[in-house]
């Protein structure tokens, strides 16, 4: 069977004062997603995990779709290299059109920004509003204890258990491309 083309959208960090097994993972993403047909769909940033997935796409010579906020048009914050660029007037627009744009979507460490995407596109399944896989990708155990509390709040009854269903972790790249193909299959 031959696999679907996916824009898989990256929602993860923009720093870079970060442990480097962190942007090597990023990078190694990046590539499989370009060695496997797919358009990365990302904030843009130069920097951090975002950054370091779109070299990953470019080094394979895969598509890229940049979508970032007007204010961070400037040199030096965006990834110059992006097969398209999308601009958009708020960061609220930002995440509507990276929701639009994508198939699937990937979840990799990051701060406030990443965690903001994250709950949203989540909350958007668990309401029934998105129907597309989400995928975590669990380096160096980083999201364990989300996941923990994830559980935690659903022990303790402030959301259903069906919730903990709504994405998948993984720590592997490869793994977890292969979930989101089956998935965006359905």
């Amino acid at each position: 069977m031959q696999r679907r083309k996916m824009n898989i959208c990256l929602f993860g960090g923009s720093g870079n004062n970060v442990d480097r097994a962190y942007i090597e993972a990023g990078e190694a993403l990046g590539r499989a997603i370009a060695r496997r047909g797919h358009t990365l769909v990302f904030g843009g940033g130069a920097g951090g995990l975002m950054g370091a997935a779109a070299r990953g796409v470019r080094e394979e010579a895969g598509k890229s779709i940049g979508i970032i906020p007007e204010m961070f048009k400037g040199d030096g914050v965006r990834f110059k290299d992006c097969t398209e660029f999308v601009y958009a007037e708020t960061i609220g627009e930002r995440k509507k059109l990276m929701t639009e744009r994508s198939d699937a979507f990937v979840i990799t460490p990051g701060g406030l920004g990443t965690y903001d995407e994250l709950f949203e596109v989540l909350t958007l399944k668990h309401l029934g509003l998105l129907d597309k896989p989400i995928a975590f990708l669990n380096t160096k155990c980083y999201f364990n204890q989300l996941e923990a509390a994830m559980a935690h709040t659903a022990d303790c009854g402030f959301m259903s258990g069906n919730d903990l269903q709504l994405y998948r972790m993984f720590d592997q790249a490869d793994i977890l491309l292969d979930y989101l193909e089956q998935a965006g299959q359905k």
